[in-house]
């Protein structure tokens, strides 16, 4: 086991003599985390197996540099995983192919705000109070986001897109000032993904009901 954390964390490149090196934990996650983003914006079930490893790896990566509301984050994007990847097999029932795309409803907002508002309070508090993290409230801040937009893609909800690109704004400067460099140029890479996913569900939202009424 050792002996793999040793492979895992070995500096592969430098940004222009950054201080922390690209390791090659963090080239397979940039690697597996674009791969993954494409192939929900396809809804291909096998993005959540590239998601599960894609998490173990950013596990290492955020331990590492102290981002440790993003570390733990880690763990509930795999459960989430194994109910998402559930849920898409499973589909909206007895006759259904699979999941369908749809929206979130109004009583469901009310829900991931007030979940969302408290969620950003107890772990902002938690990382400044128990943890020597240097940004409680933005590392906070995108894991409330990520869950959220994580929830919302189990669901096959058009609107968790939109949490994404705003979870991925922040966490492109987040990571480039944690020196995290190959992880914030993949962030970009995110967000230019997630439009393009955010276009493909919103163009399937639109065509369903024409194919139902066929």
């Amino acid at each position: 086991m050792n002996a793999l954390m040793d492979v895992l964390n070995l500096p592969l490149f430098t940004f222009y003599g950054a201080a922390y090196p690209t390791t090659l934990a963090e080239a397979l996650a940039f690697v597996t985390g674009a791969l993954c983003v494409w192939l929900v914006a396809r809804q291909h079930l096998a993005n959540w197996g590239i998601g599960i490893a894609n998490c173990l790896l950013f596990i290492l990566i955020f331990t590492d540099s102290g981002l440790y509301a993003d570390a733990a984050l880690q763990l509930v994007f795999i459960a989430l995983g194994v109910y998402g990847w559930w849920n898409w097999v499973k589909g909206a029932g007895a006759a259904a192919v699979a999941l369908p795309v749809s929206r979130t409803g109004r009583r469901e907002w009310i829900g991931l705000a007030v979940a969302g508002a408290a969620g950003l309070a107890a772990i902002t508090t938690l990382l400044a109070v128990a943890t020597d993290s240097t940004v409680p409230f933005w590392d906070a801040l995108t894991t409330v986001l990520s869950l959220l937009a994580t929830y919302g893609q189990c669901r096959k909800r058009v609107e968790s897109w939109y949490l994404w690109i705003a979870a991925d704004i922040v966490y492109v400067p987040l990571y480039a000032y944690k020196g995290l460099y190959l992880t914030a140029i993949l962030y970009v890479g995110f967000m230019a993904l997630c439009v393009a996913g955010l276009l493909a569900w919103r163009r399937d939202l639109r065509v369903r009901p024409v194919e139902a009424a066929a």
